[in-house]
């Protein structure tokens, strides 16, 4: 069977070659010879229940700024975004677009519910590597060929709890999970590292609670009836919007919420009346409601191009930022090849915007602390510095 395959794929290999007018095997997804655009591409989630635009936005963004001031040598950056809808046989037609077709030399900018997961296999094929503007499947974080901008929902679940129990001395800690994929798992050991930091459990885990339900009281309800203090849970914008009215329905007013980056926006805060004794997020990037010289070159460049002001698209500046460090410290041709060595044997990049320097294959593990109080429809900083996950 082994034969067999080989020699299909010595077939498929002088088939490509020949078709490529003799392009030399070792080239890798250059894009072309001098002059030509530097293809980079990313996989997202744009429509459908959960999106994530902005992300893939924002590095497009700063892609066209760094064209329009030369691009590397006169050398333009092709960015080529595509939509996997959340749906599994798009994202993988997605990435074999970009990666075989397009010949990418990076991924850059992605962000997706799926999309790891189903493609850190093909891309460890290709040889190709993938900073994420926003990861979210396990795939994101195990895989030695994708290394995200962000902290992840994952490490996020481990300092919201670690924030609650131990600055705000909550206890009787109680998490709901909404559970896409094979996440369960990773969910867990979030759980499970708290509980080896601190010694203290969650009260209860409710790992059945729905993406998009229309109604959250029943989970809620018992909640509140299991004697729970504070909620730790993983929701996305809508779903939050809809915890939270239904605890406001129940009379729950001294109930402490423990959200992820996700619910992180203006839109959310605008549409919250009753927070109950708080909602406190960890912010994966510096507080983007913050007016300041941290985020003043992100801000200019995300107005200037009518992108909202999110986390997300704070991930999606950053993994370009990333990205264009390595392309430039790149001494000869433009590759797949030269690209994946640039990227793994960078410098860690600081960059004021993150608690953890950026180092391919090192998930950050620090956050902003931000609160939302009843009456405020605003966030605001609860926190002079960074907030860490201890080193194990």
């Amino acid at each position: 069977m082994k034969k067999t395959l080989l020699a299909a794929t010595a077939v498929l290999a002088v088939a490509a070659f020949a078709l490529t007018g003799c392009r030399g095997s070792d080239e890798g997804g250059s894009g072309g010879g001098d002059g030509a655009p530097i293809v980079v591409g990313s996989v997202n989630t744009i429509s459908g229940a959960a999106t994530f635009p902005e992300a893939s936005a924002a590095a497009q963004a700063v892609f066209d700024q760094f064209n329009e001031d030369g691009g590397l040598d006169g050398r333009m950056i092709e960015y080529k975004a595509l939509d996997d809808k959340g749906d599994p046989a798009s994202a993988t037609a997605a990435a074999r677009e970009i990666v075989g077709s397009d010949e990418a030399v990076a991924m850059v900018g992605s962000a997706s519910l799926i999309e790891c997961d189903l493609n850190a296999d093909y891309y460890k094929q290709e040889g190709i590597l993938s900073i994420p503007g926003i990861g979210v499947d396990t795939g994101c974080f195990d895989s030695e060929n994708i290394s995200p901008a962000n902290v992840g929902p994952f490490n996020d679940m481990t300092l919201t709890l670690l924030y609650g129990s131990e600055e705000l001395g909550l206890t009787d800690i109680c998490v709901l999970l909404e559970i896409a994929g094979s996440t369960r798992p990773a969910y867990q050991a979030a759980i499970d590292r708290w509980t080896e930091i601190t010694g203290k459990e969650p009260l209860y885990v409710d790992d059945t609670v729905p993406y998009g339900a229309s109604d959250y009281t029943p989970y809620i309800v018992k909640a509140k009836q299991e004697g729970c203090k504070a909620l730790a849970i993983n929701p996305v914008e809508p779903d939050a919007i809809g915890q939270v009215k239904a605890a406001n329905a129940q009379g729950w007013d001294d109930v402490t919420w423990l959200y992820l980056t996700s619910v992180y926006s203006e839109n959310f805060a605008a549409a919250i009346d009753d927070a109950g004794a708080g909602i406190y997020v960890p912010a994966e990037f510096y507080p983007f409601t913050e007016e300041n010289d941290i985020n003043a070159d992100w801000r200019s460049l995300m107005e200037e191009n009518d992108i909202a002001l999110t986390s997300f698209s704070q991930g999606g500046y950053l993994a370009a930022t990333y990205f264009i460090e390595a392309l430039k410290s790149i001494d000869g041709d433009v590759t797949r090849e030269s690209v994946t060595k640039a990227i793994q044997s960078m410098d860690p990049v600081e960059n004021p915007m993150v608690g953890d320097a950026f180092e391919f294959g090192v998930v950050p593990t620090s956050g902003w602390p931000i609160a939302l109080k009843s009456g405020t429809n605003a966030w605001e900083k609860v926190a002079d510095d960074w907030f860490r996950i201890p080193a194990e």
